[in-house]
């Protein structure tokens, strides 16, 4: 189920990472049994279990996501929003739902509140200050990531008190894998230092988490990087590999959340 789990404990200063894989879902098919998006070739009621079986693993109130349209939009999620929460809530509009909010990043300061953010090849980046219990989750693709979504979210977080944060860059498709067009290259390696490299088979390419890297680092962020290959690794999803057969996996960051039993106990299955 899980590429990567940190709970939120003492020992990691109350705040808990997480990166899904395909394995351990409901979802049927080639997709991969763990689906977090895709809802338009996938069962949302698959979808919306795997979202379930993910909660109530990781003991959270909540799990919140976001309409991800590869902008710089920061989403700030709020208490009406976490109270108005239900198993449905991760799918938005389907069916008639209400919509998700439109933005490619969230900051909270809502504890057992998870943020995430679903991807098949591009960067999960997740945020926080423990100190000051603030948390953050970016969608940063290779136009998100040239267009400033990193360094907007940074500023959300800042407004919300945070001064010392963490950042970790979840699984994505590597540098050898992403082959671009010369001219793409070029004119992402502009804005992005650290972007431009040569793939596996010497054309040109995107090292996208070497950039992210490189940005968070000059915006003062610690940084860790969680990032296997989604590409070369199956059991993740990846949009370059499996293309129309590929689902979504979750980066998620939540506070710990001391004041309340887990939520697997108090609410019930789907």
């Amino acid at each position: 189920m899980f590429t990567h789990l940190q709970r939120a404990d003492p020992a990691t200063g109350g705040v808990g990472v997480a990166f899904t894989d395909r394995h351990g879902g409901v979802s049927a098919g080639t997709l991969g049994s763990l689906n977090l998006g895709r809802t338009g070739v996938d069962d949302p009621a698959a979808v919306t279990e795997n979202f379930e079986l993910v909660r109530r693993e990781l003991g959270l109130r909540a799990v919140l996501t976001v309409s991800q349209v590869h902008g710089t939009a920061v989403h700030r999620v709020d208490t009406a929003q976490v109270a108005g929460w239900s198993p449905a809530s991760p799918l938005g509009s389907h069916g008639g739902r209400e919509r998700l909010p439109v933005a490619d990043a969230m900051v909270s300061s809502e504890p057992g509140v998870a943020l995430c953010i679903r991807v098949a090849d591009c960067l999960p980046v997740l945020f926080a200050d423990a100190a000051a219990g603030v948390i953050g989750a970016a969608h940063a693709g290779r136009v998100g990531l040239a267009a400033g979504v990193l360094p907007e979210t940074v500023t959300a977080l800042t407004a919300l008190g945070a001064n010392r944060l963490t950042a970790w860059i979840g699984p994505h498709i590597c540098g050898e894998c992403y082959e671009v067009p010369a001219q793409m290259q070029a004119e992402v390696g502009a804005v992005l230092p650290g972007a431009s490299c040569r793939t596996a088979s010497g054309t040109p390419g995107l090292d996208l988490g070497a950039a992210a890297e490189h940005q968070l680092r000059e915006l003062g962020c610690r940084v860790h990087r969680l990032d296997p290959c989604t590409r070369t690794d199956e059991s993740l999803h990846s949009h370059r590999r499996d293309q129309a057969y590929a689902g979504r996996l979750g980066g998620l960051i939540w506070l710990a959340d001391q004041r309340t039993e887990r939520a697997d106990e108090r609410t019930p299955r789907a």
